[in-house]
């Protein structure tokens, strides 16, 4: 079964910005789609966070896993431990180095092992502003070349969550579909 779980980033919430309407468009297309509840939104713990990911990833599923900002982050760090392969992940405007903000520092303390999260995951979707004023570009850069991924910038769309007016992301559907959601 095809299962599709998105991740909101730091102080953020499953019903906010895009996510609800992505979650309405995989369930037009017969898709499961959960929007996860991450524990402690506002003081997040990185492994508290890549426990709940873990947490509903099941054998057997094909899994697409979808992530905002530090949502990003937190998937990242999931596949550097996962025991199941991801089908595919869509990133969008996540941080990959430190971004000065010390409430998500702790999932920054060890480098990014590149080569055993390309070998955990079969597709990489990026998707990135190029005014995004939280995380630079340059990250999303990174991890296209890092994990081999396809990057779309989309101008001018500052950090693609609620705040800058996103209810709906055409571009990570359309990357799910490029995956064969």
């Amino acid at each position: 079964m095809k299962k599709v779980f998105l991740i909101h980033g730091l102080e953020g919430s499953p019903n906010g910005g895009w996510r609800p309407w992505l979650m309405t468009e995989l369930d037009l297309r017969d898709v499961y789609a959960a929007a996860l509840v991450m524990p402690t939104p506002d003081q997040p713990i990185e492994h508290e966070w890549v426990d709940e990911i873990a947490r509903h990833i099941t054998e057997g599923d094909e899994i697409y896993l979808v992530g905002h900002s530090l949502g990003v982050t937190a998937i990242l760090r999931y596949l550097e431990t996962a025991s199941v392969k991801i089908a595919g992940v869509v990133l969008v405007s996540g941080p990959c180095n430190a971004t000065g903000n010390t409430k998500i520092d702790n999932f920054f303390i060890i480098p990014f092992n590149y080569a055993t999260i390309r070998q955990r995951v079969e597709k990489v979707a990026i998707i990135h502003s190029d005014n995004d004023h939280l995380v630079p570009l340059e990250d999303a850069k990174m991890l296209e070349k890092e994990l081999s991924g396809t990057l779309t910038v989309i101008h001018e769309g500052g950090h693609l969550g609620s705040h800058d007016g996103w209810t709906e992301l055409p571009q990570a559907l359309e990357a799910l579909e490029q995956m064969g959601v």
